[in-house]
């Protein structure tokens, strides 16, 4: 009597295999009045938003929406705009605020002005309240431009925060690393050659020592 076990394990003919029974991805949702406002919702409760990209986010559920479902871009656009409003009108989006925080978390970070500018402008946020976001940094410490670059190189490690036995061989290097950051030349210079670190952090009214 042959044994009718089948050791390679395949499935008996007709039957469908595990591997078959995985799930298909989802297509995109219909971009629905209701499907835009829990979409937008969820969205603000993992991520600060100006208004301009929350409303990227939502026509790119709007455009996979018409791509998939055939419904009318302009519709959805016009559901966009409206349920900006109501989220505005609820304290839900304010561009003012977010500017504000954005600028001095990045400031936090070790970026300069000009990198702060333009992380802003790119999240939609309009001039004059990129600039009224910069001048709060003001309240950050005496000279936030020093203070950002100082907190950037001790974070890196660089400049003044090297070996002293490296610190000649690097200086160009450490000054390209802040211009990168949006720091301007003379500030990168001031920072990298300085020969005073503790009165340096001092003016910026930086706090000495490692970061947290």
């Amino acid at each position: 009597m042959s044994d009718s076990h089948d050791p390679s394990g395949a499935a008996p003919a007709g039957r469908p295999s595990r591997g078959d029974k995985r799930r298909k991805p989802k297509g995109p949702k219909k971009a629905t009045p209701d499907y835009l406002e829990k979409a937008a919702l969820h969205y603000l409760e993992r991520y600060a938003s100006s208004r301009a990209n929350l409303r990227r986010v939502l026509l790119g559920k709007v455009e996979r929406s018409a791509r998939a479902h055939g419904t009318d871009r302009d519709d959805g656009a016009q559901a966009v705009e409206q349920l900006l409003d109501r989220l505005g009108r609820a304290g839900y989006l304010d561009d003012t605020a977010y500017a504000r925080g954005r600028a001095i978390s990045l400031h936090r970070a070790g970026h300069g002005a000009q990198a702060i500018w333009m992380k802003l402008r790119q999240k939609g946020i309009d001039e004059d309240t990129a600039r009224a976001a910069l001048e709060t940094l003001q309240e950050e410490a005496d000279t936030p431009e020093l203070a950002a670059a100082l907190r950037y190189a001790r974070k890196r490690r660089i400049g003044p925060y090297r070996a002293p036995e490296q610190q000649a061989a690097n200086i160009d290097r450490d000054m390209a690393a802040l211009a990168r950051k949006g720091f301007s030349l003379d500030l990168a210079r001031q920072v990298v050659q300085c020969d005073d670190l503790e009165t340096l952090e001092q003016e910026a009214g930086a706090q000495p020592g490692p970061l947290g």
